[in-house]
């Protein structure tokens, strides 16, 4: 191995080490309320409002709501770990250290992606076993399922590192999960099938890349999709590559944190 390989793979497991580090840390923060959130949404929408649903899709609507459930914590978990984590950096003036160090701006973004990409797996776990209490899992497709999940937690890290560029303030790392994030998920198909809809709300509702994100992990689990999952896949590896390119250039031309 290189020099320079040996070194931006030491910067790597550093920065891997202190993101694993700050997620265990605070884990009464990162870990559980995305598990308290999940048990209110499978109580409520599963239990009340799904016992009056009856079927969707040829599965109970607990069964049909809870790959998009799983999906939205790790959405939500993933985007906030480096969104908090790399403006946090920026606030307290310590990314001037990495930045000035011998570590290629890849690797720099691949050990925040990284930590984003563990929380998100860990929170998308745990939400996985809390639905075993209120419904029986059964995997048809183990790889798919992992696969999306991956690449989908790789997204929106990547989307948390480029709101945390550009951010100035706290509120700064506010407004697009409040005014975009949540939205999105919410009309991503995690509580219906967009077959209910309109034909010209389904067309609508095929702009949102969550749409994409959620039906790949459905039909991992259930093989049940209101997307192909051919169509599902080009899309979400479409935005890992165009998000990862426009976060390494931003990263080269030191956007939001060169002064």
């Amino acid at each position: 191995m290189s020099n320079t390989l040996a070194v931006n793979w030491v910067g790597y497991k550093t920065l891997v080490r202190k993101e694993i580090t700050r997620i265990l840390r605070i884990w009464i923060q990162t870990l559980v309320p995305p598990c308290i959130t999940m048990t209110l949404y499978f109580v409520i929408f599963g239990n009340l409002i799904g016992s009056r649903i009856g079927e969707m899709g040829g599965y109970s609507y607990m069964q049909y709501i809870a790959p998009g459930l799983i999906m939205m914590s790790v959405i939500s978990s993933s985007y906030g770990n480096v969104v908090s984590s790399f403006f946090g950096a920026k606030f307290g003036n310590y990314i001037e250290e990495i930045t000035v160090s011998p570590l290629a701006n890849i690797t720099v973004l691949l050990g925040f992606i990284t930590g984003g990409l563990v929380r998100g797996l860990c929170v998308g776990l745990i939400v996985s076993c809390v639905a075993l209490f209120f419904t029986d899992i059964e995997v048809q497709h183990p790889w798919i399922t992992l696969s999306v999940v991956v690449l989908t937690s790789i997204v929106f890290s990547m989307a948390g590192f480029i709101n945390a560029i550009f951010a100035k303030n706290f509120e700064g790392i506010s407004v697009i999960p409040t005014f975009v994030l949540t939205p999105l998920t919410y009309l991503g198909g995690v509580f219906y099938s967009i077959n209910l809809l309109p034909e010209f709300w389904q067309n609508v509702s095929r702009a949102n890349p969550i749409l994409y994100m959620v039906n790949g992990f459905r039909y991992g689990f259930l093989g049940e999709s209101d997307i192909g999952i051919g169509t599902a896949y080009a899309i979400i590896i479409a935005f890992v590559i165009l998000l990862g390119v426009f976060c390494v250039h931003l990263l080269n031309k030191g956007t939001g944190i060169r002064s």
